[in-house]
């Protein structure tokens, strides 16, 4: 399997997909009509060739990747507000609209710090107080009881998804999140970028942001157990020190993870693919053709076969993009200028 590329994220009623600096959003609207918004997003690393080297990127990447993240999801809820806004002046909107970049900015911020503090302290302090307690005989043991925080973290993390994936709305993303998984998929295993193939294709893949997580989880488990301290507080401040060590390691293992077909490789992001059974959901036919207008507004996917996989026969047509069902047009802006997770950790 010869990698596309081509990155993505779910959002509300809708698929973003990102080919190199190239996105688009496309969302299914409250009257079933596709729209489709294109931009053009240069992050911190198109501007700093340091910024771009291996085991470094992957904390820029990151970032990166929750900024355009977050203005996105932004973007795709405010079909689902747009009569309120209606109602207003467009300088109430504009003053809205100032609140709400505020407000997605804080929000972006406090979930950073709540994340920090439920997936990589919190482990540490429940490993730190169960110590000399329930497992006296792992008192001395240093790496028994990194291993007790690992073990402490991952079953935070798959109860968290566990949780979220009861919610109504959530799994209606989480379907969006198998049509884009299912899209790539379907492009990167020589299939023409059709609803029937798209449908027949897997839902797991290996360059998952769900992946990415876990693989974080996974390394920060291994690499704490080379770094020792006495105190509780001072291994929290090393879990938080070696974040961006942890963060870079796991990137660059999606990354190979993504391009590679080493049975090696494919037994090591196994447990990813199986955690991704959480966060992906199989997609209607409706959710496929929103995925594929995303996918055909940034990726040549016909040159992509005849590139790579010659002797496919390519169906002939203009695609969900171009359909007189949806409208593409370029993202304001004033989007772009906070624009929203796979290049995303989510299929990066």
């Amino acid at each position: 399997m010869k990698s596309s590329g081509i990155g993505g994220q779910a959002v509300i009623e809708g698929v973003m997909m990102k080919n190199g600096q190239e996105y688009a959003v496309a969302v299914r609207k409250p009257d079933g009509e596709i729209e489709i918004k294109k931009d053009h997003y240069e992050g911190i690393t198109s501007k700093c060739a340091l910024f771009r080297v291996s085991f470094i990127r992957g904390i820029f990447n990151f970032i990166e990747s929750l900024s355009l993240g977050m203005g996105i999801l932004n973007y795709s809820a405010s079909f689902y507000e747009e009569e309120e806004e209606k109602a207003l002046s467009e300088e109430e909107q504009a003053k809205q609209k100032k609140k709400e970049d505020l407000v997605m900015s804080v929000t972006m911020v406090f979930s950073l710090v709540l994340a920090v503090g439920i997936f990589m302290l919190l482990p540490t302090w429940i490993a730190g107080f169960l110590r000399g307690r329930l497992f006296p005989q792992a008192t001395e043991n240093y790496l028994a009881i990194a291993a007790l925080e690992g073990g402490i973290r991952i079953a935070i993390f798959i109860a968290y998804v566990a949780g979220i994936s009861l919610m109504k709305d959530i799994r209606r993303v989480f379907m969006y999140h198998g049509a884009e998984h299912k899209s790539i998929n379907c492009i990167e295993h020589g299939l023409p970028l059709t609803v029937e193939n798209v449908r027949k294709s897997s839902k797991e893949h290996k360059r998952c942001g769900t992946s990415f997580l876990l693989i974080v989880i996974v390394i920060s488990t291994v690499v704490v157990m080379f770094v020792r301290t006495d105190t509780i507080w001072l291994r929290m401040l090393s879990r938080i020190l070696l974040l961006p060590v942890i963060t870079g390691l796991s990137y660059e293992f999606l990354k190979l993870a993504g391009r590679s077909d080493s049975a090696v490789v494919d037994w090591l992001s196994r447990p990813g693919l199986w955690l991704q059974g959480l966060t992906t959901r199989e997609p209607d036919d409706d959710m496929i053709e929103v995925a594929i207008a995303s996918v055909e507004a940034v990726f040549d996917w016909r040159g992509y076969l005849r590139e790579n996989f010659p002797g496919t026969e390519i169906p002939a047509g203009e695609g969900y993009a171009q359909k007189p069902a949806s409208r593409e047009t370029e993202m304001p802006k004033s989007r772009s200028a906070q624009p929203a997770d796979e290049e995303k950790a989510d299929e990066q």
